[in-house]
């Protein structure tokens, strides 16, 4: 899930695309809504659906997928909107989805089969609730000439010497995870003990900490100047800072890197569904996973995206050519049974609880 996913720039924006102004209630109605993270918004990523549609689209910002949720679960309804796997099955349980038809999906075939065969996907009757689209990771970034020689572990992020100089992400299925995965319980599954475990590993972290937050932007700043010496952030971040100079390394914890991987979904009572499905298939095309990729180093969906990337540049962004390989050395953030009651938990550790 964020000048991408995942680089929040922070509040909740409206940006209309193209190259006029639409007037009158019916030319309204035209524009497809598209609600997505920071970053998603760039023409680059559907050149042909512009070319076609020059002011077809109507982007609204949110902050993460718990802004994402409570504002559609609210009564705002765009066409389409953008949040990650593992919150999938929660907007199904509201019924703000409608299924996506795979046979008007002209690249379906391309997609890697590990995302295609996902299980909160299936609709059943060739019919799935998200498009895959983007995948990535998230790591520790550090500051190799401040932090040197440090452990291959998330528990960098809880080591005391760094007392104020460090960020993590105030998100549910990123920092409270890790806070499991180093407790040594599952974050997907927990019990009430387990629950508790984490709470006081998440509590141990919280006074060591600059701050909790989504904004990547004001992070890559902070490290850049050295007010940071290490945050937890996704690959655009690290790709950020090195075009900049800034001596960083993304590590590869023991533990695992978080894999994370969003799509598109279509909404319930959406009156642009034609308008949805040109604009789906414009971002599966290559050219739109190809500048993904060389961008923002995050991974297409789709194996014709990667086949446009030179080899050199994805060894150099850390990225295989093949999703599964990734996936065989991090762990996947896919749904959390207790999601709410670590929601809950967080923000009262968050408050000092």
């Amino acid at each position: 899930m964020q000048t991408n996913k995942r680089r929040i720039l922070g509040g909740v924006a409206a940006l209309a695309l193209g190259l006029g102004f639409l007037t009158g209630s019916a030319a309204a109605e035209e524009k497809l809504k598209y609600f997505t993270w920071s970053g998603y918004e760039l023409p680059e990523f559907n050149p042909s659906f512009l070319k076609a549609h020059a002011d077809g689209v109507e982007a609204t910002m949110f902050g993460d997928d718990d802004d994402a949720f409570t504002k559609v679960k609210a009564g705002f309804r765009p066409d389409v909107a953008h949040p990650c796997y593992d919150k999938i099955a929660r907007w199904n349980k509201e019924g703000l989805l409608q299924p996506i038809d795979t046979s008007k999906i002209k690249n379906w075939n391309n997609i890697f089969p590990v995302f295609r065969n996902l299980p909160d996907l299936q609709a059943g009757d060739g019919k799935v609730w998200m498009i895959p689209w983007d995948w990535g990771n998230t790591s520790v970034l550090y500051r190799t000439d401040l932090v040197q020689n440090p452990e291959n572990s998330w528990s960098l992020l809880w080591d005391k010497q760094y007392a104020g100089r460090m960020a993590t992400i105030d998100a549910v299925h990123d920092t409270p995870l890790v806070a499991a995965i180093l407790a040594g319980v599952n974050p997907f599954d927990m019990t009430d003990a387990e629950m508790d475990k984490v709470a006081d590993k998440l509590r141990e972290q919280r006074p060591l900490l600059a701050s909790y937050t989504t904004d990547m932007t004001s992070v890559e700043q902070s490290l850049a100047s050295g007010e940071l010496v290490a945050a937890m952030t996704w690959n655009a971040s690290a790709v950020a800072l090195k075009k900049q100079g800034v001596p960083v390394e993304f590590m590869k914890p023991k533990e695992g890197m978080l894999t994370w991987a969003c799509g598109f979904v279509l909404l319930k009572d959406s009156k642009n569904t034609d308008l949805a499905y040109d604009f789906i298939n414009s971002r599966l095309e290559a050219e739109s996973g190809k500048y993904l990729i060389e961008a923002y180093g995050y991974g297409s969906s789709t194996s014709t995206a990667f086949a446009a990337v030179p080899p050199e540049t994805l060894e150099s962004l850390q990225l295989p050519a093949d999703p599964e390989v990734m996936l065989k050395e991090t762990v996947f953030t896919g749904p959390m049974k207790q999601n709410d009651s670590l929601a809950k938990m967080f923000e009262k550790v968050k408050a000092g609880g």
